[in-house]
C-alpha cells in the first residue's frame, strides 16, 4: 500500500521568518489521518529566512534528525555543542532526559531543511548531539544510510530506535530497487525532482506512506533527491 501525500495537501504555518509544511499533525495543524506512522511522529519541511530561526527551547525523549536541503543551519545547545550543518549533511539530537537548543540560519540565503522526529526505544537517555558530512558521491547509485539505530549501519549517525533514515541522488532515467520487509513501514519524500514509486508518480516535496510492500521500485523521471525512513510497525 502506498498513500501519496501531495505537497499541496500538507499542513501549513508561516510567519516573517519561517515557511513550514507539515507531513504529519504538528503544533496547531491537526489531521486525525496524519498523526505519524510507527515511531515517526514529525516530518516538517521548513524554509528559514536569513537571520531567522528557532530560539533556545527544550525537548525531552525524542530523536530529532535535521536533513539540510539547501543553505545551512547553525546549532547551539546547553551542553556546549555548536556546529553548522550545510546542505546534504545531517545532524541528530537525542533529547533524552532533556536538552535546550537553538537552530538559526546565519547565512545570506534561505535555508531549506527537513525536521524529523522519531520516538526512541528508550526514554530518559543522556542527551546527545552529533552531525556528519556525506560526500555527493556517497549518495549515488542507491540509498545511503544517514541515521540509524540498526547495528548493520554503523557508518550512519546513531539514533535510539530500530529505524533508518536513507538518502539518495538519482540521475534522470535511473532505476533502483529498495527491499522492504512486509512487517515494516516506510515514509518517502521527494526532496527534488520527480519519480515513479511502484508505478505511482511523486513530484518535488511530495511524500508517500508505505506499508505491506515487498520492494520499492523507483524510477527517476528527472534528476531526483530522495529521503526515505524505514520504520518498525509499532512504537518499541
Amino acid at each position: 500500500m502506498i498513500d501519496i501525500r501531495p505537497f499541496k495537501s500538507l499542513g501549513r504555518f508561516q510567519n516573517e521568518w519561517l515557511n513550514a509544511h507539515y507531513h504529519f499533525s504538528f503544533a496547531n495543524y491537526m489531521d486525525p489521518n496524519r498523526t505519524g506512522i510507527g515511531p515517526l511522529l514529525v516530518w516538517n519541511d521548513d524554509e528559514i529566512q536569513p537571520g531567522g530561526g528557532f530560539p533556545m527551547h527544550g525537548h525531552r525523549n525524542m530523536e530529532i534528525i535535521t536533513y539540510v536541503r539547501y543553505g545551512a543551519i547553525s546549532h547551539e545547545d546547553h551542553l556546549s555543542n555548536k556546529g553548522k550543518t550545510p546542505a546534504g549533511d545531517i545532524q541528530v539530537m537525542t533529547a533524552g532526559k532533556g536538552i535546550l537548543h537553538s537552530e538559526y540560519n546565519h547565512e545570506a540565503e534561505i535555508t531549506g531543511l527537513y525536521q524529523i522526529w522519531i520516538h526512541p526505544s528508550e526514554t530518559y537517555l543522556q542527551p546527545h548531539w552529533d552531525q556528519k558530512t556525506f560526500s555527493q558521491e556517497a549518495y549515488k547509485g542507491g540509498f545511503l544510510p544517514l541515521a540509524s539505530g540498526q547495528k548493520k549501519h554503523s557508518e550512519a549517525l546513531r539514533i535510539n530506535q530500530d529505524a533508518t533514515l536513507y538518502g539518495t541522488h538519482l540521475l534522470e532515467g535511473e532505476e533502483i530497487t529498495q527491499p522492504m520487509d512486509k512487517n515494516r513501514l516506510g515514509y518517502l519524500v521527494v526532496s527534488s525532482g520527480s519519480i515513479e514509486l511502484n508505478g505511482q508518480r511523486l513530484d518535488e516535496r511530495d511524500g508517500a506512506m508505505i506499508a505491506l510492500e515487498n520492494n520499492l521500485d523507483i524510477k527517476a523521471l528527472s534528476p531526483a533527491e530522495l529521503i526515505f525512513a524505514d520504520l518498525p510497525d509499532t512504537v518499541q
